[in-house]
């Protein structure tokens, strides 16, 4: 690790990842191409559809540098390999640098092609194009987006690397070398996927995320897929004309609550089960009375005599969604970063208990 080539290359190479898959920590830095390069790209919000013309060639073209960035950086960590003079490099390196000098040619190659007549040839320009009147072009449909994405009632989420965009008319989806564009009344939408995390490590609360396939009725327009928390659902179903389609398998828990009652299941799984006596029969839930009482409050998270939470005497006598829900009732709405590490009164006796002491019965 004291060798300057091998410090040099752990430290690009962590640069170069954070510099294509850009961390908050880049962007709060202004370490981005949008920032590097902003004076020449203009803004967003005054001309959406030319500002991610040319970000998408500037990002193209920078990330080809990157292999470059490498080779130079390494004539000066290892000047013993003579890099700086390619006859004299060994042939590894001779290779390296042919193709760290190739990639950054293609993408100025195919930079240059998609600038010719004003950007007509650019991806994002020829979906345009498609959805263009026969007396206009594409620029027409471009002015209409930008338009449209300059109103603030449009729906906007994502992080800035796969932003997701609705707007009255148009569905658009932002990535790092691409900008998909859908109209509103072509699409047809359906959640494809939902994948449940108990804890997000933005706000330390259960999120569920959604995958909603958004594909054109023109075979000619590229499906895209976008992603969002379930807890926008409600707000893209408002800004969308064209309803959203389910999958069999996928359950959309809209409310916090609901994604909080999937968290403490899955917590107390986790949790020892406790044995009912054999002579003891149980009840139907007392919250609900349409199951059989599954939970008993036994204080697991700590010994007896220490800590805040008590032990719970009563017999099992609710069920585990009840349980959730009671617990979730008792918690403060304006902060649920606190929720899971919470204690809470038993429903019954009222002692005090957290979710490492609720036991599933067996």
């Amino acid at each position: 690790m004291d060798s300057p080539e091998v410090t040099f290359t752990l430290a690009y190479l962590v640069f170069a990842v954070c510099f294509v898959f850009t961390p908050t920590e880049f962007h709060l830095a202004g370490l981005t191409v949008q920032n590097l390069l902003s004076g020449w790209l203009g803004s967003e919000d005054a001309a959406f559809v030319p500002y991610h013309l040319r970000r998408t060639a500037a990002t193209l073209l920078c990330h080809s540098l990157l292999p470059l960035g490498y080779y130079m950086g390494m004539c000066f960590a290892a000047s013993e390999k003579r890099l700086y003079s390619p006859s004299q490099a060994p042939e590894a390196w001779q290779l390296y640098l042919l193709l760290a000098v190739t990639l950054p040619t293609i993408a100025c190659t195919l930079i240059y092609y998609w600038s010719w007549d004003r950007w007509a040839r650019h991806p994002l320009a020829r979906t345009l194009a498609l959805y263009a009147l026969p007396q206009s072009g594409w620029r027409a449909v471009a002015s209409s987006v930008n338009t449209e994405f300059r109103r603030i009632d449009k729906f906007a989420t994502g992080a800035p690397g796969a932003r997701v965009i609705v707007t009255d008319t148009w569905v658009i989806k932002v990535t790092t070398y691409r900008v998909h564009v859908a109209q509103q009344q072509d699409v047809h939408l359906t959640v494809t996927e939902s994948q449940q995390h108990e804890l997000s490590p933005d706000s330390n609360l259960p999120v569920q995320l959604l995958t909603i396939r958004v594909a054109s009725a023109s075979p000619a327009v590229q499906a895209f897929d976008i992603r969002l928390n379930s807890t926008e659902y409600g707000e893209l179903c408002e800004k969308l004309r064209a309803p959203i389609r389910s999958a069999a398998h996928v359950v959309i828990r809209q409310s916090l609550n609901d994604l909080f009652l999937d968290t403490f299941a899955s917590l107390v799984d986790a949790n020892p089960a406790y044995s009912v006596p054999s002579s003891q029969e149980l009840e139907a839930c007392i919250g609900c009375m349409q199951t059989r009482a599954s939970v008993k409050l036994v204080k697991t998270c700590q010994e007896a005599a220490d800590g805040e939470c008590q032990q719970c005497y009563c017999r099992p006598m609710w069920c585990l969604i009840c349980m959730g829900k009671w617990f979730a009732s008792r918690q403060d709405p304006q902060h649920p970063e606190t929720w899971l590490a919470s204690r809470v009164p038993c429903p019954t006796c009222r002692a005090r208990f957290c979710i490492l002491d609720v036991c599933t019965v067996r």
